[in-house]
């Protein structure tokens, strides 16, 4: 009957398998696999919701160096042009290429004949709805962990959940970011300033001088106060994903939209493959991973988008009105 109850819950049984999770359910990493599992299937279930017309493709892969993953895929529905979440938990020993990565941001890592064994998983999605005046929405959980040469393990957890829209609407992004604030203040004041300044500095392209969106919540290597207290912290965002987006694209799905705007939103699609691409410290690490599924690195991409030369929005225009906030971010709850 419990088993039954969580496939429920699930889009597939989980990489570890139900018995060997629930043997170890007090062990932090069978409780965070359970965590993103959950995650992605309240997720799947809130979107297809919405898109009644579309199915997601469930597809569960095994990595031959260690663990899996599942990936659930809906294209061409008609409120969402593509729309994936993905689980992924993997296991082994870290590429030199990776611990180069982490070495760089500050991680003394001390390996063993050169190897450094590891673990690492979850939750991440991109979603790219088909009117330009539904946001797209990405959001991330991650834990991690490092097995060092002298047997002490180095732990830390990474996320956050932000948004890109085509258009400003300054009542969608109060409500998407007092929805997040919402959830760090469970913990402490200081986390929601702290990590909204973090994203609005991390998903920044660099070449364009200019954000990816309007930002959220991004935090990495959190390893304090306590295991458990991030853990719980990571809880109350991943609970926060659905009521912080679903009723945007409530309110917008059915808008009416010009050819102009559409050709707008596949301009601003243009510059998340541009972030992705060149910056994404997940998309980074995911290619030098060996064994990881490119596919699922990829999901992020949109179905289509659309890069112009020299295109300059009119000044004034609703065009223009993003691009400023996208070069000066706004403080949306205060």
């Amino acid at each position: 009957k419990e088993e039954e109850e969580l496939r429920q819950r699930f889009m597939a049984p989980p990489v570890s398998g139900l018995r060997e999770l629930r043997r170890r359910r007090r062990e932090l990493r069978s409780r965070m696999e359970l965590l993103i599992m959950e995650t992605q299937g309240e997720v799947c279930r809130a979107l297809a919701a919405l898109d009644p017309g579309a199915a997601f493709a469930v597809d569960t892969w095994e990595r031959k160096e260690g663990g899996g993953g599942i990936s659930c895929v809906l294209q061409d529905g008609e409120v969402f042009e593509k729309a994936g979440v993905n689980v992924s938990v993997v296991f082994g020993l870290l590429s030199e290429e990776a611990a180069r990565q982490m070495r760089s941001r500050g991680k003394s890592l001390k390996a063993k004949d050169g190897k450094l064994p590891f673990c690492a998983m979850g939750v991440s999605s991109v979603i790219h709805p088909k009117n330009p005046h539904v946001p797209t929405m990405h959001f991330n959980y991650r834990y991690f962990e490092i097995e060092e040469a002298d047997g002490t393990k180095q732990w830390w957890f990474g996320g956050g959940t932000d948004l890109t829209p085509t258009y400003l609407n300054e009542e969608d992004a109060i409500h998407f970011h007092k929805t997040l604030k919402e959830a760090c203040d469970k913990h402490d004041l200081k986390l929601y300033p702290k990590y909204k300044k973090w994203c609005d500095d991390y998903f920044y392209i660099k070449h364009r001088g200019e954000r990816r969106g309007i930002g959220g919540i991004f935090f990495d290597d959190v390893d304090s106060p306590s295991k458990e207290e991030v853990f719980q912290f990571v809880k109350s965002c991943a609970k926060a994903i659905v009521p912080c987006y679903i009723p945007i694209v409530k309110r917008h799905c059915h808008d009416s939209f010009t050819p102009e705007e559409k050709l707008w939103q596949q301009l601003r699609r243009g510059r998340y493959v541009e972030f992705n691409l060149v910056y994404d410290r997940g998309t980074k690490f995911g290619l030098l991973t060996p064994g990881s599924r490119i596919e699922s690195i990829l999901m992020s991409l949109p179905l289509t988008a659309r890069w112009e030369y020299m295109h300059t929005p009119p000044e004034s225009s609703k065009e223009a009105e993003i691009m400023e906030v996208l070069r000066n971010p706004k403080d949306w709850v205060h």
